[in-house]
């Protein structure tokens, strides 16, 4: 029998380096979508993904249920409210997967540009070793740096730029929440490393960025029409004025 997974998508940040019209950077239109939105509907329409969660503030519950009540609604998401780290939003996320769920998948919010390709392979990684996340090698000269000076240059070879998503299996993903105490890391594979457990890393792409900062938002602008093409249905579009098929 196939492997089920359920979803989470963090939203819940404060967005203190991005935000455009006073959203936040989840919620901004990138070229006729919201960027959350781009970035959940390479889920949702899969036939392996039993649960979509997106996590949120509380502050924007209102404004996020009426300004998106028709997708959530056609692409069968769950709306739950964020903590005051990510990892407590991923904590509340994970509170909502069901028995029937057997890996979690953690994407951020803010990270729009997918493919399918890219998710299949990261999802057969965790399938296969219980742990796998996407990212891409260093290929920059790396420097250590205090108060603006150079301290050393940091050896990159075997050094990797974490992405999303990031895949486990539901037990291992809960476990390393139980054993987490007043931790806080800046993913969940930092969480799972902490128990032992080896993470296996799964080449993405540099197209797959993070919209942290304004320049991210630019650049994500230029790259979303030049993504690998991958058919959508456009039933998954319902609500929007750009023709489907982009990706």
């Amino acid at each position: 029998m196939s492997s089920k997974f359920g979803v989470i998508l963090p939203a819940a940040g404060k967005s203190s380096r991005f935000s455009k019209n006073q959203r936040k950077k989840p919620f901004v239109d990138l070229k006729g979508r919201a960027i959350w939105l781009r970035a959940v509907e390479h889920f949702v329409n899969r036939n392996d993904v039993a649960k979509t969660v997106v996590v949120i503030s509380p502050e924007d519950r209102e404004y996020f249920t009426t300004k998106f009540q028709p997708n959530l609604a056609f692409m069968d998401i769950e709306v739950v409210d964020g903590g005051a780290e990510r990892a407590d939003s991923v904590l509340n996320g994970l509170a909502h997967m069901g028995d029937d769920i057997d890996f979690v998948a953690v994407h951020d919010a803010a990270r729009p540009l997918l493919t399918k390709k890219w998710v299949d392979r990261v999802f057969a990684a965790a399938a296969e070793n219980d742990a796998a996340i996407l990212g891409i090698p260093v290929t920059s000269t790396m420097k250590r740096v205090n108060n603006g000076r150079i301290e050393e240059t940091v050896p990159r070879d075997q050094m990797w730029l974490a992405q999303t998503p990031q895949v486990f299996r539901k037990d291992l993903l809960q476990k390393a929440y139980d054993q987490r105490g007043d931790f806080q890391p800046t993913d969940e594979a930092q969480l799972v490393e902490r128990l032992g457990v080896p993470v296996h890393i799964v080449e993405g792409s540099a197209m797959n960025l993070k919209v942290t900062t304004a320049d991210d938002f630019s650049m994500a602008e230029a790259l979303v029409d030049h993504l690998p093409k991958e058919s959508l249905p456009k039933t998954l579009h319902p609500f929007s004025d750009e023709p489907s098929g982009l990706f």
